[in-house]
């Protein structure tokens, strides 16, 4: 069901807040004059294509916002700029930000055993809140997607027996590592994070919660969020919502979690999302893989291992999805960029867009 009756925005503050840009209640927009660098960049992002064979990069949006500023958007049909788009597993990065209001509130802790919250969960009786949002449950856990079905626990949550209530699902698979000791990516630890909200808020105000904590403050009204057959988000999957909505949160988490005058989320919880795990081991075989954060991807340097975009400086984090969804912060550059996408073929470089994004908006205040 679309929610969200748009609350005012913030008012600005008094000394350094004036200087920021807010989209209040719509974003400014100043366009780029047209150059060869701004050319290139739309070039990469919207090559003329042959969609009989769905292969190559294909765009639906792409956004940059600069200085809280429209410095760049463009659409390709049937995307336009009010079309709720679906952000695939975007959906957990946002789900994380919900989270973060809910942790500002005092609802759970770091180290809260996830039973507490989920009590289908009794039987992990170690694993903690803080190892789901990193990726880091110990399940045996296969995310495989359409390229491999039969063994896929993704595609058996999401589409055949565990649909109807995916945190339950998720409950039912063992362990394979010790909590906390090994990253695994797990779409099935992320709707135990849903599940478990449910709980900490209570069922009524569930429903509501991630309009009423996030959306809402701040002036989203596109967004569109799934539940499975027990009532639970998605939280791994099936959001939607337009870029400019999307560009919102890039924004809160550019500017450290506050909104105008409102510190929506605390500080320590965004710079949490923003810490590597710690037992993350890069895998030789996949140099280009960025590192796993709390439900957010950095791009961070590790030992032995390489930056995973070269190009852009090491504080960009993101919020990636399937078939190319991804919000990108830059805070060096003071930049957010969303891109929705439907790549199928795997020629899409998340350091490539950037590189070219940098290239032609990327100038030093």
């Amino acid at each position: 069901m679309l929610r969200g009756t748009f609350l005012a925005g913030c008012l600005l503050a008094a000394g350094p807040l004036a200087a920021q840009t807010w989209p209040m209640p719509d974003w400014s927009s100043q366009p780029a004059v047209a150059s060869t660098a701004v050319q290139a960049l739309d070039a990469y992002a919207f090559p003329v294509r042959d969609d009989t064979t769905r292969a190559g990069v294909r765009t639906d949006a792409l956004l940059v916002i600069k200085d809280g500023v429209i410095v760049h958007e463009r659409y390709a049909e049937p995307t336009r700029a009010q079309t709720p788009h679906l952000a695939w597993s975007i959906s957990k990065s946002l789900f994380a930000t919900v989270l973060g209001v809910a942790y500002g509130e005092g609802r759970f802790k770091l180290d809260d055993p996830v039973a507490q919250h989920y009590p289908p969960f009794a039987t992990h009786p170690d694993v903690k809140m803080g190892h789901l949002l990193n990726w880091a449950s110990g399940l045996d856990w296969q995310e495989d997607y359409e390229y491999a079905p039969l063994k896929s626990s993704v595609v058996a949550m999401l589409y055949t027996r565990g649909r109807g209530d995916m945190a339950a699902f998720t409950a039912e698979h063992g362990l394979d590592a010790l909590p906390g000791t090994r990253f695994r990516y797990s779409s099935g630890d992320a709707n135990v994070l849903g599940a478990s909200l449910k709980s900490m808020v209570g069922e009524q105000a569930y429903a509501d919660y991630p309009w009423t904590a996030l959306f809402e403050p701040l002036g989203i009204r596109s967004a569109v969020w799934e539940r499975d057959a027990s009532g639970t988000f998605v939280a791994s999957s099936y959001a939607y919502m337009t870029a400019r909505d999307l560009a919102r949160v890039g924004l809160l988490m550019l500017r450290d979690g506050r909104w105008g005058e409102r510190q929506l989320l605390p500080a320590s919880w965004v710079a949490f999302n923003r810490t590597p795990f710690a037992n993350y081991r890069p895998d030789p075989q996949k140099p280009g893989d960025a590192v796993p954060g709390g439900q957010w991807w950095l791009n961070a340097t590790l030992e032995g291992a390489k930056r995973p975009w070269p190009d852009v400086p090491d504080d960009t984090f993101a919020a990636l999805g399937h078939w190319g969804q991804g919000l990108y912060v830059l805070p060096e550059y003071k930049m957010v960029v969303v891109r929705y996408a439907d790549d199928r073929d795997g020629s899409f470089q998340h350091n490539e867009l950037l590189k070219r994004v940098l290239s032609a908006y990327g100038e030093q205040p």
